[in-house]
């Protein structure tokens, strides 16, 4: 028996905000035959356990909380008539763009689209990513795990704990577990840095007296059935806990804030070359991958820290595949960006055509007084000074069409340079 197979010119894996967004955008360039497929048996991805306000501020001027920002752009998807497949999981992406899916209703399905956008978010780094010692009993969390409990479930998943990793969702829990009822003993933080935006350190640390301990992580879990305690230490220059810090906290929950991964497996099974620093698709401009016809936006292109960025991004996706599909042809030359040692990484990788292009980075570090130095060879094409850069706040920087024109090689080079 042969499998059913349907066409389409534009296909999005993944229902969250980027493939919202991507679709409404790709929609209102002139694509009308295109399909959402989203695993969930809902649209809004991570976005539904994300009850706090924040979102919305750039994209839409106001304070919202996730569900509504959502909603919202579920509305604007609603009210096109874009089709969207619920409940439905995506096995398979080859290159020439033909999925394999699976739901209860169709069973295993192909989909052949002319164009593909990748919007599949990202997951949780767990507790086997980290080769933390101890015993392995009920009560340890990754925080995205914790949210959905409380926020969705309506389940507390412990009353006394601590919290590895200062990452966003692990701080806005610490916040959430204590309303809830909770005591949060600590933060404990690797780097000696946050990870997470300076209003979520100020909103739900500061202002409710949680510790941050920055340079420390967990060096021993104790407890059988139920989680009793973790052993915390100071780390030095190189990471190694330092023995003579060690100290217990009595605990029933430990909470997981490590990072997160871009959900990539199907891009690479398409093929789609990766970026070892991101872990997501190597893109041009356009957020094209280095398969024609396949895009990436989104978490599962780079993390990002604000929703608002995410849909602007995914938005630019849509526009993109759009003029793919019909008939503008990808961008023939290639201007490839590099950073240096104290920027990260940049998105986009490449530069396929010579317009205004809006280019986000991160630092690998918390630098003061800085300028920020895009080279053309030997050539300053761009300078802006910042007082202060930190790895948990992305940082972008224009460059204008009239800019892009004087480019002279097939380089840039993105910097941070000291100022007095």
């Amino acid at each position: 028996m042969s499998l059913k197979t349907l066409k389409t010119d534009l296909a999005i894996i993944g229902g969250g905000p980027a493939g919202m967004s991507a679709a409404v955008a790709a929609y209102d360039a002139g694509v009308r035959n295109l399909l959402i497929l989203e695993r969930d048996g809902a649209l809004g991805g991570i976005l539904q356990q994300c009850i706090h306000n924040g979102f919305g501020l750039h994209r839409f001027g106001e304070e919202l909380s996730g569900p509504e920002y959502a909603h919202r752009y579920e509305e604007m998807v609603r009210q096109r008539n874009i089709p969207f497949k619920l409940n439905t999981m995506v096995l398979d992406l080859t290159q020439d763009r033909r999925i394999t899916a699976t739901n209860s209703e169709d069973g295993v399905f192909y989909v052949d689209a002319g164009a593909v956008i990748l919007a599949m978010g990202c997951r949780e780094r767990p507790r086997g990513a980290l080769n933390t010692p101890g015993t392995r009993p009920a009560g340890i969390y990754t925080a995205g795990t914790a949210q959905k409990l409380v926020n969705v479930k309506g389940c507390m998943p412990g009353r006394d704990v601590v919290i590895l990793g200062s990452g966003d969702i692990g701080l806005i829990m610490a916040r959430r577990m204590t309303l809830e009822g909770a005591r949060v003993h600590a933060v404990c933080e690797l780097m000696p840095y946050s990870g997470g935006l300076a209003r979520n350190i100020e909103q739900c640390l500061h202002d409710f007296d949680i510790p941050l301990y920055l340079s420390t992580t967990v060096v021993g879990i104790k407890g059988r059935e139920r989680l009793e305690s973790v052993q915390i230490a100071s780390v030095d220059e190189n990471r190694r806990p330092i023995p003579s810090t060690i100290r217990e906290i009595p605990c029933d929950t430990l909470l997981l804030s490590v990072g997160l991964i871009p959900e990539n497996e199907l891009t690479k099974s398409a093929g789609v070359p990766l970026d070892r620093t991101t872990q997501g698709a190597v893109v041009d401009q356009d957020r094209m991958t280095r398969v024609p016809g396949i895009f990436s936006c989104g978490n599962v292109l780079h993390v990002h820290d604000l929703v608002d960025y995410v849909s602007d991004e995914a938005a630019v996706a849509g526009r993109a595949a759009a003029a793919y599909l019909s008939g503008l042809e990808p961008g023939k030359e290639e201007i490839e960006i590099v950073p240096d040692g104290l920027v990260r990484y940049t998105v986009p990788q490449r530069l396929t055509r010579r317009e205004q292009t809006r280019i986000f980075f991160r630092v690998g570090g918390i630098y003061r007084n800085v300028r920020i130095v895009v080279r053309d060879g030997e050539r300053e094409i761009y300078s802006a000074k910042k007082l202060k850069v930190a790895p948990g706040e992305m940082e972008s920087i224009t460059l204008s069409k009239d800019v892009m024109r004087t480019l002279s090689g097939g380089r840039l080079e993105i910097g941070l340079e000291e100022t007095p």
